[in-house]
């Protein structure tokens, strides 16, 4: 049996997840008390791409396929195709097909349009639930008003 490795690339990770130098790690499943290995045949791998060095060993694929992972301008994607990696040309290569044709355009545009309605719904929310606790807070002061008003009466 083989280890089972799955590569995650999130656009949230602006701050660090964990408080260490290294851009790669890895944790494995122990028992709580114990501290005894569960299995040799599941890790997490954790790659946070903003701690990958500049210069990477392009003798190193797991480099070479987080700095493709990390790049967002073309002049990155062409400094990985200046290291002349066949498989890292033709990822580039094949990167740029796809990104050329309409249709994944189409999906850019409508995963954005998707993330800027979900942070515009999540900001409405927002504004609601402030104006509920500011008509929370505007009748709890009148209450507390009218009753001042009674015992001043009193």
């Amino acid at each position: 049996m083989t280890k089972l490795e799955h590569i995650f690339k999130t656009d949230t990770l602006f701050k660090m997840l964990f408080d260490c130098k290294e851009f790669h790690s890895e944790f494995q499943a122990l028992e709580v008390t114990r501290h005894t290995q569960l299995t040799d045949k599941m890790s997490l791998h954790y790659y946070e791409l903003p701690k990958l060095p500049d210069s990477i060993n392009k003798e190193n694929s797991r480099e070479l396929w987080l700095k493709l992972f990390k790049a967002e301008t073309e002049e990155e994607l062409a400094n990985i195709e200046a290291l002349e990696v066949p498989i890292m040309s033709a990822a580039v290569k094949a990167y740029r097909h796809v990104a050329a044709s309409s249709e994944f355009r189409e999906r850019a545009r409508l995963w954005s349009k998707a993330r800027h309605d979900e942070a515009q719904a999540l900001n409405n929310a927002r504004r609601e639930e402030r104006a509920k606790l500011q008509g929370v807070i505007d009748e709890q002061a009148a209450l507390i008003a009218e009753l001042q008003a009674q015992l001043d009466r009193k």
